[in-house]
């Protein structure tokens, strides 16, 4: 019977020294020239920065009337329409048809109507 957990003591030494074995091995030191080069970014062209990005905008206005309240309504909803330019039912803007101004008409759909 003691033998038996003196085998036992012994598989479960065995079983944890080979996870001592795989431990991660110390790596070779690089010069500091090195490690200073690896960590540095790449080297930027010298010149004139590049120019913003233009909106595609071709000049055409989308006409929004607000329908609906915001009351009740999440606030991303609200914050849509107060970034609209709207805040009261019936009012109306001119906003420039770009791809943003169409998302966040998309965002309200339900509370605002588009005329011409």
């Amino acid at each position: 019977m003691v033998e038996k957990k003196e085998k036992a003591a012994e598989k479960k030494t065995e079983a944890k020294k080979p996870a001592a074995k795989h431990a991660a091995a110390p790596k070779a030191a690089a010069p500091k020239a090195e490690q200073k080069a690896a960590k540095a970014p790449a080297a930027k062209p010298a010149g004139k920065k590049p120019a913003a990005a233009k909106p595609a905008y071709s000049g055409a206005k989308l006409k929004v009337i607000q329908t609906g309240s915001p009351i009740g309504r999440q606030k991303n909803q609200r914050a849509t329409l107060i970034g609209l330019g709207l805040n009261k039912i019936n009012r109306t803007r001119e906003l420039p048809d770009t791809a943003d101004v169409r998302g966040m008409i998309n965002t309200v759909k339900h509370l605002v109507k588009i005329v011409g």
